[in-house]
């Protein structure tokens, strides 16, 4: 799923105070979103992740979803909740809102602890995301942060940090304003498996819930429901009372009172007669709670209305009367203190809830004025900043108004004027990458061209000027592609929500993984795809192999004589020349390509070694292990690729380029025939294309791109993206009117596309249908057509050789070189 800056800290309370334990490595899960309009209003279960790249707060029906229902933008946010409810007497409400972008959206966690995880955690992000605005932003393709997964020769040594430098006693003033709190199984990639709260299954709203919240909300209107009405339902039998719904605080108190038909004491003493109520306060058991009122009331009816005997008031077996007074009054006090001791307990747990609310709402007091102040002290470097550009902009505007004039009106001279002292100052300035600048004209220093980029190839030429120039610019082009790409949904946040799905279970192929995998997969999750790719095409291969059969392979090649060493050796440092990973005999990607193609010499005798498999393995390393990378070759080479296609006649490259030529003329025939018209033969320039899938052929980001849709789906898609690359310059070709120009343009012209999306959008889009049975079907037409030509070639070459054996001169025929000593 899943940037600039530093290593993402794992949200889990870092930062957050001594004890706060650390949590997940990501920030999503369930929340109840409030949504709708009138009777349909109520909370709704989303799933929500945190985008840290861009500070957003993405919410989702599932976690299986790609696209996002919406977001919230966390850097332009404040927090705030509602306190204890002491009039309800339970458990603090657990929902919070949100204030972003002029309205305030209404959260709700599953418990109070949670939604404290949750408050302190955005914060937290917000803290980060906005102190980073005032570091350098470096940009994601020059320092990688590699991902859990990230394997090969770019996840090493590789990184290059910043160390946020934050105001040393803001940050004290929140450690202790932070509350220690842990998220549990309800956040983090754990929580995709779990069901949303309160919602069983897939269905967030239905009919029945809504029948349900009606009625619950009917309640409220029926007697005897409001706050300060603790009435029950009462309903009485012959032999007891019964309490319907007790509360919990009734259950705890004595019994005093039992109606029923006229008994003795065991002790023989006699009860009332009729309907008079004998009392044995200590004797007889508890069924039911009468009221006190009630029996006072009772006893005081039947005392005025004389039905109690003296008897059945003065006997051993009962009680006086002023003593049942006394002690019904013992009992209302017992229960008005425990009463008391429950408020309290309920005033504690509010006031440390409103403690808790008051420490929340200082931080966020603190923190939104922190940021408020970096803000406006942002606000007036940028104003300082925009003067200087303004300035720096007129003073390059009048240098270019003499280029321009120099252009209008050439002088040919080889005296040193001053206009080309203006030239070659203009050339010196766009090539200057790190040029020294005064202190307080820091803040213009352009974004500086880094040397390498994140897969390790040289960005800028060593010697050539005319070539940095061009780096430059590309480089540029790519930093405007990047900053577009960021004002959509993220790739990353797509990644990350299809991980969290697949926690529990493998992966598999489905069309959500295709298109995720067509758009490209990120730096930080390419080296798990990747290999997972690898494993699903090999596992027929590797099912009957033993574990250590890549060991085994490669100390056979090594103890053995093997045809194909020399001509590896030979080949290594060739490889991939502009790669820092392979620029030097003892660099650690030479090492492991070495063995590589040791290993697969000695698995694949007929083959052997071919030029061409050396850059297969060599781009498979910068994202897989050695013994990865190896069978990564075999899935190319044994899966993918006909036969013949790196054996010495090439026969399989050669018959794809005549399948190429058909797919020309049929998805682009305007291009065809002007290519057809000129006598350009562009297979001399696509041959090496489909030979090493597009290595060295387009810039890297975008090779990059194309193998990761390669891996998934095979060799179909060298066929779409060969296509694409023309198509995109398609208009550019057209205007080329000699063969010269156009084949000089098709040496280089990949390099130029930059635009990876508009590209994939071509490939997989505007060339469709693209089925693979057309391209198999004409490969095993063109496959019989390529070796009858190399059988009557064959048969002229025997003859040939035949017709010059026999021949009476051939003594007499001598070279070229013979000739000319």
């Amino acid at each position: 799923m899943q940037g600039p800056g530093p290593e993402p800290r794992e949200a889990g309370g870092e930062g957050l105070g001594p004890g706060a334990a650390r949590g997940p490595a990501r920030l999503c899960g369930y929340l109840q979103k409030l949504s709708g309009k009138g009777p349909l209003r109520g909370y709704r279960s989303r799933w929500f992740v945190f985008d840290a790249r861009r500070c957003y707060l993405y919410y989702f029906k599932s976690p299986q979803d790609a696209l996002p229902l919406g977001h919230l933008d966390i850097a332009d946010a404040c927090f705030s909740y509602q306190g204890p409810d002491e009039a309800a007497g339970t458990e603090p409400p657990a929902h919070f809102q949100v204030h972003s972008a002029g309205s305030v959206t209404v959260l709700k966690a599953p418990n109070h602890q949670l939604m404290t995880y949750w408050l302190q955690e955005l914060q937290q992000k917000r803290w980060e995301y906005c102190n980073s605005l005032d570091m350098v932003k470096w940009d994601s393709r020059t320092s990688p942060v590699p991902g859990d997964f990230s394997k090969g020769l770019v996840a090493k040594g590789n990184i290059e940090s910043i160390h946020l430098h934050p105001n040393a006693s803001a940050e004290k003033a929140r450690n202790v304003l932070a509350v220690e709190t842990v998220p549990g199984e309800l956040v983090g990639e754990q929580a995709a498996c779990q069901p949303a709260p309160g919602h069983p299954g897939p269905i967030n709203f239905s009919l029945k819930q809504w029948g349900a919240e009606l009625r619950n909300s009917m309640s409220s209107f029926r007697p005897g429901r409001g706050h300060n009405d603790s009435r029950r339902s009462v309903f009485y039998t012959s032999e007891e009372w019964e309490l319907l719904d007790p509360n919990p605080k009734d259950l705890e108190e004595p019994a005093t009172a039992q109606e029923g038909s006229k008994r003795q004491s065991p002790e023989g003493g006699k009860g009332a007669t009729g309907s008079g109520f004998p009392f044995d306060l200590g004797r007889i058991p508890y069924k039911g709670k009468r009221p006190l009122k009630d029996m006072i009331g009772s006893y005081k009816n039947r005392q005025s209305g004389g039905d109690l005997s003296t008897e059945g008031t003065s006997g051993r077996g009962g009680a006086s009367m002023p003593a049942l007074e006394m002690q019904l009054q013992a009992q209302s006090q017992q229960e008005e203190l425990e009463q008391l001791r429950k408020d309290l307990a309920s005033q504690k747990d509010s006031l440390q809830g409103y403690k808790t609310q008051n420490k929340f709402l200082n931080k966020e007091i603190l923190e939104l004025s922190a940021l408020r102040r970096n803000a406006e002290r942002r606000e007036r470097d940028l104003v300082a900043k925009y003067s200087s550009l303004e300035a720096k902009l007129c003073q390059i505007e009048s240098k270019y108004l003499i280029l321009l004039q120099e252009m209008k009106t050439p002088v040919c001279s080889e005296e040193q004027g001053p206009a080309q002292d203006v030239i070659a100052q203009l050339l010196e300035d766009a090539l200057q990458v790190e040029s020294p600048e005064q202190p307080e004209q820091a803040f213009v220093k352009p974004h500086p061209v880094s040397e390498y980029d994140i897969y390790g190839f040289r960005t800028v030429p060593e010697d050539d000027e005319e070539e940095k120039l061009v780096a430059k610019v590309r480089a540029l082009d790519l930093k405007t592609l990047h900053l577009t790409e960021n004002q959509e949904v993220s790739t990353g946040v797509k990644w990350e929500n299809f991980f969290a799905s697949t926690v529990n279970r493998e992966m598999a192929c489905s069309p959500e993984l295709k298109g995720l995998i067509r758009a490209g997969v990120p730096h930080e999750h390419r080296s798990k795809v990747w290999k997972w790719c690898v494993d699903l095409h090999t596992r027929k291969f590797r099912g009957s192999m033993e574990p250590a059969y890549f060991q085994t392979l490669l100390q056979k090649a090594l103890e053995k004589q093997n045809p194909a060493s020399k001509q590896i050796e030979l080949d290594l440092l060739r490889t991939l020349p502009s790669n820092k990973h392979y620029a030097r005999p003892t660099s650690e990607g030479i090492q492991k390509l070495r063995s590589v193609l040791l290993a697969f010499s000695w698995r694949n005798p007929d083959i052997g070694y071919c030029q061409g498999l050396n850059r297969l393995a060599a781009v498979a390393l910068l994202y897989l292990e050695q013994e990865d990378a190896f069978w990564c070759l075999v899935t190319i080479v044994e899966v993918f690729m006909p036969r013949d296609y790196y054996t010495k006649t090439l026969l399989g490259s050669q018959v794809d380029q005549r399948v190429f030529r058909d797919l020309m003329s049929e998805k682009l025939p305007r291009l065809h025939a002007h290519l057809d018209q000129y006598k350009v033969d562009y297979t001399l320039i696509t041959f090496n294309w489909f030979l090493v899938v597009f290595v060295d052929s387009v810039v890297s980001d975008i090779l990059f791109k194309i193998w990761d849709s390669f891996l998934y789906e095979g060799p179909k898609v060298i066929f779409r993206f060969a296509l694409a690359l023309f198509k995109y310059k398609e208009e550019e070709i057209l205007k080329l009117q000699d063969s010269m120009s156009i084949f000089k343009y098709l040496r280089y012209f990949t390099r130029t596309v930059l635009d990876a999306r508009k590209l994939i959008s071509i490939s997989f889009g505007d060339l469709n249908p693209f089925p693979l049975r057309q391209i198999r079907n004409r490969r095993a037409y063109h496959l019989e057509k390529v070796r009858l030509e190399l059988t009557e070639l064959e048969a002229i070459r025997e003859d040939f050789l035949r017709e010059r054996d026999s021949s009476p001169d051939k003594g007499e025929l001598v070279s070229d070189e013979e000739e000319d000593t």
